[in-house]
């Protein structure tokens, strides 16, 4: 390593976030920019630990030791060459990634860990800057043709890499906006869109065509889809939200999260929204049920919009500070976060259950909730909810958020025109070669895996395209992203 004390020497000091009296009066990015002198410290902290377990914790088997070196040393370009070898875009995974490598990091096992994320999303910057990430269309064209359904990062990963394979990509977008929740289920304060557009303008330049506003299996009959292309890669993404089947739930006022996150993404692109009615939590009393990334990134956008207050509930118990006995490291810690939205404010309670919504004239006016206990049973299983007696509660609310997760992605149209089989979760069940029930076909990232990470799905769009690459040509030089499944 670079510097074989840095992690004794220095602690763990990410970029600084901008003054929150600052940021929540606009949707411009949270941090600043490292200076180069601690930019390298960052990356010196990087251990000579033998065994780097952070590439177990990263899906996308990052050579994370090899690019830390290379920025200690000031060798940016080197760094972003090590970086792109297996991460097709680090400057999405630098911002919006939860850093599963972090938590795998050896310095982590009593100590903070090295700030890989941020050393990523610095060498991918300067690699823009510089003008080191720059187009690379294929030599060679083969004359395949494939259609990519869904442009979020495991379409947009699985397009790139079998464009460079040679093969004609096409990506289909159903909105107006490349990106799928990059474009518009991830706020700008955590992903400005001047990122993903300068990343789009670079695959366009590469030779991938992109076609929005089509939704295939409406505007494009499956058949269709089948008879044009040579292979087909699923990456539609896990659409269909959780819902909550309690009484009042179609009071105006309910709303799923990305009801919510998408107009104001679609507003911050400058759209006018004429035609439908606008969903801001200024002035409100805002209640948002469920304490993951999205209820996060709504309670962020709710301080920006002026919200009164807002709370957040959680169905589960609050989880410890620390690991306990029965999580430990390299494991994921399952402990309690704190976002840059949770610095900005707002109430955060757990273990609530909603019960019912009530309002007069159709307008939501109060949530209904009573606490709960969670006990594990004795012979093991799942842990069991018991409603506390005398608990029950109401909150006096305008808006309620549904951040509660996903089920699996949209069947109606697509999905069950090409009659693909589903697993028991409602995905798309594929095998070992990542091909579907029908020939052709191929699934990639929460299309098939479920609701996930940025990060698993770009290693699964980059695992698919290689399959896909072998099911066209009998052979592949496309990189094994997923060793473990093929």
């Amino acid at each position: 390593m670079g510097k074989p004390t840095g992690f004794m020497e220095s602690g763990r000091r990410p970029p600084e976030r901008r003054p929150v009296s600052e940021r929540i009066s606009d949707y411009q990015e949270l941090y600043t920019r490292w200076p180069d002198a601690m930019a390298r410290q960052q990356g010196g902290r990087c251990m000579d630990c033998a065994v780097p377990f952070c590439h177990t914790g990263c899906p996308l088997g990052n050579v994370i030791p090899e690019f830390n070196h290379y920025v200690y040393m000031g060798d940016w370009e080197s760094a972003l060459r090590t970086l792109l070898s297996t991460n097709n875009f680090p400057e999405f995974t630098g911002r919006i990634c939860p850093a599963p490598c972090e938590a795998s990091c050896v310095l982590s096992i009593n100590a903070d860990p090295v700030t890989i994320e941020y050393v990523e999303k610095e060498i991918a910057d300067r690699g823009f800057e510089n003008g080191w990430i720059r187009p690379q269309p294929p030599a060679v064209r083969t004359g395949k043709k494939v259609a990519v359904i869904g442009s979020g990062p495991a379409g947009l990963a699985a397009a790139q890499q079998l464009n460079r394979a040679g093969h004609l990509v096409t990506v289909f977008e159903r909105s107006d906006y490349v990106g799928g929740l990059l474009a518009l289920g991830i706020p700008d304060f955590k992903l400005d869109k001047e990122v993903l557009r300068r990343r789009l303008d670079i695959m366009e330049q590469e030779g991938i065509q992109f076609e929005t506003g089509v939704d295939v299996g409406v505007d494009l009959p499956a058949q269709q889809l089948l008879q044009t292309f040579d292979a087909i890669c699923l990456a539609c993404g896990s659409t269909m939200p959780r819902d909550l089947d309690v009484p009042g739930r179609e009071l105006d006022g309910v709303h799923f999260a990305m009801e919510y996150l998408t107009q104001q993404n679609r507003l911050n692109a400058g759209e006018e929204l004429d035609s439908e009615p606008r969903l801001t939590a200024e002035g409100k009393r805002v209640v948002i049920l469920g304490g993951g990334d999205t209820g996060a990134d709504c309670l962020g956008t709710a301080h920006r919009q002026g919200a009164e207050i807002v709370n957040q509930f959680e169905l589960l118990a609050e989880p410890p500070i620390h690991r306990n006995t029965s999580n430990p490291w390299p494991q994921w810690p399952t402990i309690l976060r704190s976002s840059a939205a949770h610095e900005e404010g707002g109430v955060r309670d757990y273990g609530i259950l909603t019960k019912s919504f009530s309002g007069n004239d159709g307008k939501l006016e109060k949530l209904h909730a009573v606490r709960v206990e969670w006990s594990q049973p004795e012979n093991g299983g799942r842990p069991a909810l018991t409603e506390v007696p005398g608990s029950e509660f109401e909150v006096e609310t305008e808006l309620v958020l549904l951040a509660m997760g996903f089920l699996h992605p949209q069947h109606e149209g697509l999905l069950n025109q090409l009659g693909v089989e589903l697993d028991s979760r409602g995905n798309v069940n594929i095998g070992e070669n990542r091909m579907s029930s029908v020939p052709g076909v191929f699934a990639a990232g929460d299309t098939a895996r479920g609701q996930s990470l940025v990060v698993w799905a770009i290693a699964e769009g980059r695992e698919t395209a290689r399959a896909i690459d072998l099911y066209l040509m009998g052979e592949t030089n496309l990189p094994n992203s997923l060793p473990s499944t093929l």
